[in-house]
């Protein structure tokens, strides 16, 4: 799958079970093995587990491939590898100690999010009817 599609899935099925704090970061300089990076946060185990599926279910039916999965048994912090993206899902705290952004963030790349492509939530749609 093409990088920039796969990127798109990716974040797509992150936001779909309401990922925060989504960072992408261009990797190709940095590393071989990989060309992009992708820190989100999850705010429980239950939740960072749920973020790990989604990406692994909508990049497979994409027809993507997710090389492995490791971190679901504690789900503290999970990282899905796709291939050409690798993907952390960390709760708070440990995304606050191991500062990843430090080590991949040298070169962000910009990514519409859904906050900021206008979608209305459907409570909110509810509320302009009234």
């Amino acid at each position: 799958m093409e990088l920039r599609k796969l990127q798109r899935v990716i974040i797509d099925a992150l936001e779909d079970v309401k990922a925060q704090d989504i960072r992408v970061y261009d990797t190709s300089k940095l590393s071989e093995l990989f060309d992009r990076v992708i820190i989100v946060t999850g705010s429980s185990n239950r939740q960072t587990r749920s973020l790990a599926m989604s990406v692994k279910e909508e990049v497979n039916a994409k027809g993507g491939e997710v090389i492995s999965i490791e971190g679901l048994e504690t789900g503290e912090w999970v990282l899905v590898d796709c291939g050409d993206i690798v993907v952390h899902i960390l709760q708070p705290m440990l995304r606050a100690y191991y500062q990843l952004e430090g080590m991949w963030g040298a070169k962000p790349v910009r990514v519409k999010l859904a906050a900021s492509r206008g979608l209305v939530k459907a409570s909110d749609d509810d509320e302009e009817s009234d």
